[in-house]
């Protein structure tokens, strides 16, 4: 039905085609029959040619011919003598070619005229098309929050998208036609010749540029062009888009800024540190003469002269020797401390369950009598200076069997946790006196006690030498634990 529904619209227009070829030549036979009956003669060829002109024009070149055929017959019977029969004279070949080559002439301005206007019509119709693809991707472009324009190859802007008009303050009125790079004042961070000449080559380029708003502020942008080009592969035309990174831009100069800061503050602490430590091994090593000779000259006065001294006397003799022990043992300990900043580290890999069997060793002496349950995991194999880590081993060890020992059952633990994939995490954890955790900031500091003096002994360097090693190993200390309920210490090393 419906194939015979188009075949049947097909048909009616070229019957209304021909049909009008026919009626064309009635229309222009009529009047000449009328003015032949008046005696007027000479006229009747002219209508028929209008009436083949008008055919040929309007209806095409099919309906045309069937114009001329008709005009031609018309003309052979009706008023070429003799009359009413289809006979031709020599006579009347000259004004029937002449009708047959008018009337071709005709038709083929026709054709031609119906070709120019079909291509005209097609080409209108591209032509919409285009339009309304343009302006349905204008339309997109205005959509967008981004900073959008177009400009010819003399640098003249042929279209200013919202996201511009946001961005710089200007209207499309105003910037469209403009050159860009007068209108926003523009500087370029590499020489623009650099710029257009890659451009050219590779069809985009990116970078920073500085742009100059409508109220004179300047904003940073990072530009994005595309390079357009013609059939011909001529370029045309710029796609430019451009995002503000001004506060970006900002931030990252205070960033520099600042990281130049702490570069340089780094610089100055580290030489305030080595002026410290050579300044504290300078003190300490000073100090031994002058302690040396105080003890040794206490300790003969003790031996020959204690029996002229009551017993308030010989007390204070012993708290003068067991003072200038503790001095000698700061010392001691100050100078170990300032040693550890100013020797360099020989890494090696290091199996801490040997080296925690050589710290037990050497503090051995301390657990005689005691009754210390020991429990120590299977360890992981580092990355570090043997030396070094065998001194954190022995001070955190040393650390846990002094505060246990009010217990009458102490228990101190070693073992490893799960730590980053280049790392290794060793733990000490002893139920001895423990620590409340809001003093936990100064265990690792220098003199910095949280027992008092008579409880437990010690300098208060042992743990600021645990953090300064682990530290020049690029890993961390720390410390949980609560009072009377033990303490654990965990240090990170590299793994090997």
């Amino acid at each position: 039905m419906a194939q015979g529904a188009s075949h049947s619209h097909k048909i009616l227009p070229m019957i209304q085609r021909y049909g009008f070829a026919v009626v064309a030549v009635l229309l222009a036979l009529l009047p000449g029959l009328i003015l032949q009956h008046y005696q007027f003669h000479d006229v009747e060829l002219p209508l028929l040619l209008f009436a083949i002109a008008l055919t040929a024009w309007h209806a095409g070149v099919g309906p045309a011919v069937l114009s001329i055929v008709l005009a031609s017959l018309s003309f052979d019977y009706f008023f070429a003598p003799p009359l009413y029969t289809f006979s031709v004279t020599i006579a009347d070949v000259p004004a029937i070619l002449v009708l047959i080559s008018f009337a071709l002439l005709i038709a083929r301005f026709s054709a031609e005229r119906h070709r120019i206007e079909s291509q005209l019509l097609q080409a209108r119709d591209r032509l919409q098309l285009e339009v309304v693809e343009r302006t349905q991707q204008a339309s997109l472009l205005n959509l967008t929050h981004d900073t959008i324009f177009v400009r010819d190859m003399s640098d003249v802007i042929t279209y200013w998208n919202r996201g511009a008009e946001e961005l710089y303050g200007w209207a499309p009125y105003e910037a469209i036609g403009k050159r860009s790079n007068d209108l926003l004042q523009t500087v370029f961070s590499t020489p623009s010749d650099d710029i257009g000449a890659e451009l050219l080559k590779t069809g985009r380029w990116e970078g920073e540029l500085r742009h100059a708003k409508s109220d004179g502020t300047e904003v940073v942008v990072a530009s994005r062009w595309s390079l357009r080009r013609d059939a011909n592969d001529h370029p045309v035309a710029i796609l430019e888009t451009n995002n503000d990174i001004t506060d970006r831009q900002r931030r990252e100069e205070e960033i520099r800024t600042l990281n130049a800061e702490l570069k340089k503050r780094s610089t100055d602490l580290e030489a305030s540190n080595r002026e410290l430590e050579a300044f504290a091994y300078s003190v300490s090593h000073d100090l031994r003469a002058p302690l040396r000779h105080m003890v040794g000259y206490a300790e003969l006065l003790q031996k020959n002269s204690s029996a002229a001294l009551d017993d308030k006397g010989l007390r204070y003799m012993r708290m003068i020797l067991e003072a200038a022990k503790r001095m000698g043992d700061l010392i001691d300990d100050l100078l170990a401390f300032s040693r550890i900043g100013r020797i360099e580290t020989q890494k090696t890999p290091v199996n801490l369950e040997q080296l925690v069997k050589e710290a037990l060793s050497e503090i051995r002496p301390e657990t005689n009598g005691r009754n210390i349950v020991w429990r120590i995991d299977t360890l992981p194999v580092c990355y570090g200076d043997r030396s070094m880590l065998r001194l954190v081993l022995v001070n955190l060890l040393s650390n846990a069997v002094k505060f246990t020992r009010p217990q009458p059952k102490a228990e101190i633990e070693i073992g490893s946790v799960d730590g980053n994939n280049d790392e290794v995490v060793i733990f000490v954890k002893d139920n001895g006196a423990g620590f409340d955790m809001k003093y936990v900031d100064k265990l690792f500091g220098v003199f910095q006690r949280l027992h008092h003096a008579d409880a437990f002994e010690g300098t208060g360097i042992g743990l600021a030498t645990v953090q300064r090693i682990i530290h020049r190993h690029g890993g961390k200390v720390r410390a949980e634990g609560a009072v009377d309920q033990g303490a654990t210490f965990y240090f990170s090393v590299p793994k090997i």
